[in-house]
């Protein structure tokens, strides 16, 4: 296998949970919604958080939805190219709680400062900063 990215993720949120995660996601964490029409008009079951050109998280509202219990999904490590300060001063300007800062966690491209906030669902973000 040659993998080269990380295509999409999926996150169930409550059923009644899509104004709170567009608000979370797109309007505090600035990133782009797409896919809410064809959502709401039941062409798919699930809108996406673009992240990245070629990465998005997939949201699935469902009645279904448990948050997070901590017993298995932890988090999703995110890198964001701004300092550590930039992040947490742009987190604290769109209202957005900062539930700790580390350091030098270590991911995918090594150990760099990171940022972690809780989506309205449970859903714990790592936001790892440029070193």
């Amino acid at each position: 296998m040659d993998v080269v990215a990380i295509d999409h993720v999926n996150l169930r949120v409550p059923a009644d949970g899509v104004d709170e995660a567009t608000a979370f996601y797109g309007d505090r964490l600035g990133f782009a919604v797409e896919g809410l029409d064809r959502y709401r008009d039941g062409e798919q079951s699930f809108f996406d958080v673009r992240l990245t050109p070629g990465a998005v998280v997939h949201l699935w509202p469902t009645d279904a939805f448990e948050p997070p219990s901590g017993d298995g999904f932890d988090h999703l490590a995110l890198r964001i190219e701004a300092d550590r300060e930039a992040v947490v001063e742009r987190l604290s300007a769109a209202g957005v709680d900062v539930e700790m800062e580390l350091d030098a966690p270590l991911g995918a491209t090594g150990r760099a400062p990171a940022v972690y906030v809780e989506d309205p669902f449970g859903y714990r973000l790592e936001l790892k900063t440029a070193a």
